[in-house]
């Protein structure tokens, strides 16, 4: 490459020049480049964009001597149409702005614009062109504003224009034109102009031009069509049309009359867009007035009694489902005053309840799913209603709670030909139920009326019994519910369940009346005996039937006692669950809560139950379940465990307890002390001893909210803390069990128990120093006595917590003496091992030394006598004429003799083995095998 460019420019290099000195130049032929496009060779495919300058129309449109030459303005603005007949390039697109604006500022003064602006905008519909790939990025800004100027459009007073925008802006959004070839530009993408769309402001623009057309009703369709492609799958297009109060404006006249029903539709489908994909919170907020939800409720009337199609039913059930909408999110909506919570009561229940009221004298309701649909759509608006006060009444003069309860049976297996078929029956039902425990613990009189609990428990016993029954399970409601009666138990519980919570005493004594404990226990019972493994749904029943249980027996002797033997191994059964199984996921955790709660409440307070409990070991189960489960269920355990002290035999149980690493109750409390003050962050030495003497029992959070005044009415913080925590549980455990004589305390404990004892005069102290700062604060001084006594108390209060201290390092010093004995024992027990060992060691050189010095042997010989006769009481013995002398003559040993005696003989290492064999020649031992012996003491007969 070099060689040729050097050609071209007539320069050689040096050698090439040495070489050809010689050499007859030749004549050169010159290169000619040829550059052909592909525009040459006609590789180019599409119409050729021929572009014209705008700035010249612009300034022909704008300046002041050129200003009143129409015609020349109106060839220049035909031109630009034909040149720019496939669309607008992005560059251009803020003279075409400019040129739209000046003209539409001049229409109403001359309509010859009107048209021009008409196809300008019909090439706007268009997606514009780009050169280069980067013009997307690039030129988006200008883009951008752009289609925002389309939308200020709307200005204009023109039906054309009007029309001609919504066709643009529709085509521009969801259109991609089928012939859009130019020669060396591309369209963007279908992607590319709904971002546009999106980051413009032109959906809050045209829901505010619907203020402008309120009375041309086809000009308000096309802008509704053009929002309903907005708002469908966009986001960013329903904020922007809520920022604009599009669903006040669109729902407050849907019901304007139109004879082709569309108006209806599209608004009903831009309301049903921006629920879905916008927030449904301002949505709901903007519907909440009296007009819309008048519209809201004409249109639905009508559509339910006046629609019969397919699309009027389902247009039926969202009107319905934006009604929902608004009364979950706004509870005070007008649906009184307006008369639809009454309607809407009407239309749930004139299938169960007969009425006179024209609304529904010929209304049918048939088995497809949009009437299905309906039905649940109901209940549901009404339970969302519910949450008002002012509708329960609406709702019992409707009889609500009576077509509700006549879904309160067995299901059966047949259904008439204009009935629900069975799926559909059992799902309905399954809703009412679900309703009737939101309603029922607010219309309590009409459940009464009905007579609610005996409809309830048998429904109870036909779920129990042994009647055949397939469930299908459809639905959420449903879950579990094939092939057997699962759901239906399931949610007869849970309406129950929510009934005695209410804690009204007519309703509890009814349902005892009519046998619930004993139905209940029986039930658990056998559920108990079950060897089938138990999912989630069989452990929420059973959590909601101990529930039951505790909520029936509580506070009352009688129907504790009808629990009987039954209901206490039941709760033993429960109480037995492994603790492993809390991380299950399945609900252990509920269900070990609901049977301590049901040992609480049922249990406790019953001396036959309470006797029965503590034989079944139900004293050591609640302290072994307080040794293993989480913290968040100690409290209630021991709540449980306080009340059964009351019973004098408990504090034997307690104390008899033994966990693991022979851990003791009194131990296992003060631990729980201890974590307790750690979670709160009470300020301890890192021995335990109170470090801070002005507040002994004070946490973090009560530190960092101070002393506020307040009315005597409310609680102080050192009142609200004995509450929102333990201590004063495990005090009062402690008051029952004793704070001396408790087995298996450490030092620790005994520190901890020094606080636990004086809590009581220390949280006194604490209420007592809350009294002396809020008057502090308030500026007021008592009168001297008052104030003597407030010193007296705050000296007392001081001396009682130094007192409390002192005798927390009285124990911790006895322990570090005690350990400092220890230790000295423990060195002298070392001590002493070394004396013996070289004692050890002194007689056996002692003991060799006899055995090879005989005259020591003899020496150690005489001292044994002299040793024997030195204990012995009569030193003439020997002399007396009964004296027996028993000893061996001329033994030569040092032990005393008999029959048999023991030799300790040398090592075997050393000889080679007992009798080992001498090798006279050799002067060495025989190899032989060696056994190897059992001791180093033999036995040697001597006759």
């Amino acid at each position: 490459m070099a060689t040729s460019h050097m050609q071209r420019t007539g320069l050689t290099p040096k050698s090439n020049i040495m070489m050809t000195e010689n050499i007859v130049d030749k004549p050169r032929i010159p290169l000619v480049a040829h550059v052909i496009t592909d525009d040459d060779i006609g590789l180019l495919q599409g119409a050729k964009l021929q572009p014209i300058n705008l700035n010249r129309v612009v300034k022909l449109l704008t300046d002041p001597h050129s200003v009143m030459l129409y015609d020349r303005h109106v060839n220049a603005l035909q031109r630009l149409v034909r040149h720019y007949q496939k669309g607008f390039p992005m560059k251009d697109l803020v003279q075409v702005c400019k040129i739209l604006n000046t003209c539409a500022d001049r229409m109403p003064d001359q309509p010859l614009y009107e048209q021009l602006i008409v196809e300008i905008l019909k090439i706007c519909s268009y997606p514009f062109l780009k050169e280069k790939s980067s013009d997307e990025l690039v030129y988006e800004q200008i883009v951008t504003e752009s289609v925002s100027q389309l939308g200020y459009m709307m200005r204009v007073s023109s039906r054309d224009i009007r029309k001609q925008i919504c066709s643009t802006l529709h085509g521009f959004y969801s259109e991609k034109p089928k012939n859009q070839n130019v020669q060396k530009h591309k369209a963007t993408s279908l992607t590319y102009n709904q971002n546009i769309i999106e980051n413009s402001d032109i959906s809050e623009t045209l829901v505010k031009s619907l203020a402008l057309i309120e009375n041309e009703l086809d000009m308000k369709l096309g802008i509704l069509t053009v929002l309903q492609k907005f708002s469908n799958k966009s986001a960013k297009n329903c904020d922007q049309m809520l920022r604009a109060g599009a669903a006040n404006r669109i729902c407050s006249h849907m019901m304007d009359p139109d004879h082709s029903g569309q108006l209806l539709f599209r608004s009903v489908n831009i309301l049903w867009n921006l629920l879905e994909n916008g927030d449904p919170a301002p949505l709901s907020s903007q519907l909440n007035n009296f007009v819309c939800i008048s519209q809201l409720r004409d249109a639905f009337i009508y559509q339910l009694t006046q629609g019969y199609s397919h699309y009027d039913r389902q247009l039926r059930n969202d009107l319905l489902v934006l009604s929902s909408l608004v009364a979950t999110h706004c509870p005070n909506a007008p649906f009184i005053e307006t008369g639809f919570a009454k309607q809407l009561t009407l239309f749930a229940t004139f299938q169960e309840v007969k009425s006179h009221n024209a609304l529904v004298k010929h209304l049918k309701l048939m088995q497809n799913h949009e009437d299905f649909e309906l039905k649940k759509l109901l209940f549901n608006i009404l339970i969302s209603l519910s949450k008002d006060s002012t509708v329960i009444p609406v709702l019992s003069e409707g009889h609500l709670m009576l077509a509700l309860m006549s879904y309160v049976r067995a299901n059966e297996k047949t259904s008439g030909p204009r009935d629900w078929s069975q799926a559909q029956f059992e799902e309905i039902q399954l809703h009412a139920l679900g309703t009737l425990c939101s309603l029922c613990p607010l219309m309590l009189e009409d459940y009464m009326i009905c007579q609610g609990s005996t409809r309830l428990l048998l429904l109870l016993e036909w779920c129990t019994g042994p009647e055949d029954f397939g469930g299908h399970g459809n639905s959420y409601h449903g879950t579990g519910g094939r092939g057997n009666k699962r759901a239906q138990m399931r949610y007869c519980l849970r309406l129950i369940r929510s009934i005695v919570s209410t804690g009204q005493e007519t309703v509890l004594q009814d349902l005892a009346d009519q046998g619930a404990i004993n139905q209940i226990s029986t039930i658990l019972h056998n559920a108990t005996q079950s060897k089938d493994s138990d999912d989630a749904i069989d452990i929420e029943m059973q959590s909601d039937m101990l529930f039951i249980l505790s909520c029936l027996c509580e506070g009352d002797m009688h129907r504790k006692e009808l629990l009987g033997t039954q209901g206490v191994e039941v709760c033993i059964h429960y109480l037995r669950t492994d603790s492993r199984q809390l991380n299950s996921g399945l609900g252990h955790h509920r269900l070990l809560l609901a049977a301590v709660d049901c040992v609480w409440c049922s249990i406790i307070g019953c001396y036959t139950t309470e006797e029965f409990f503590m034989e079944l070991e139900g004293v050591f189960l609640l302290i072994d379940l307080l040794e293993v489960c989480p913290k968040n269920m100690h409290n209630i355990i021991l709540g449980c465990l306080l009340d059964l002290c009351e019973n004098p035999k408990t504090q034997h149980h307690v104390l008899s307890w033994r966990g693991k690493g022979n851990c003791t109750a009194a131990h296992l409390f003060c631990e729980i002390w201890r974590n307790e003050e750690k979670d709160m962050g009470v300020q301890r030495a890192s021995d335990g001893s109170i470090k801070n003497v002005s507040r002994p029992l004070m946490g973090v959070l009560q530190e960092q909210q101070g002393i506020v005044s307040l009315p005597a009415t409310i609680p102080s913080q050192s009142i609200v803390d004995v509450s929102e925590n333990m201590r004063a549980k495990l005090y009062s455990i402690f008051c029952k069990i004793g704070f001396t004589d408790l087995p298996g305390l450490t030092v620790e404990d005994h520190v901890t128990l020094v606080v636990i004892e004086k809590f009581m005069d220390l949280k006194l102290g604490e209420v007592w120093t809350e009294v002396i700062s809020e008057l502090q604060m308030e500026g007021v001084r008592p009168v001297t006595p008052d104030m003597e006594a407030i010193e007296a108390i705050s000296r007392g209060i001081e001396e009682r917590a130094q007192i409390v201290c002192g005798t927390q390092i009285e124990l911790l010093e006895a322990q570090q003496n005690q350990d400092v004995l220890d230790e000295q024992e423990f060195y002298a027990e070392i001590r002493e091992n070394y004396r013996q060992k070289e004692k050890q060691l002194s007689d056996w050189t002692d003991f060799v030394a006899r055995t090879s010095n005989f005259q020591l042997l003899k020496a150690a010989k005489e001292r044994q006598k002299l040793s024997v006769d030195a204990s012995r009481v009569q030193n003439n013995y020997r002399e007396l004429e009964s004296y027996h002398d028993t000893e061996l003559k001329d033994l030569h040993t040092t032990t005393f003799c008999g029959k048999s005696v023991d030799v300790e003989s040398t090592s075997h290492n050393l000889t080679g083995g007992p009798f080992a064999s001498y090798d006279p020649k050799t002067g060495t031992l025989r190899d032989r095998k060696v056994m190897k012996a059992p001791s180093n003491l033999s036995s040697i007969s001597r006759y």
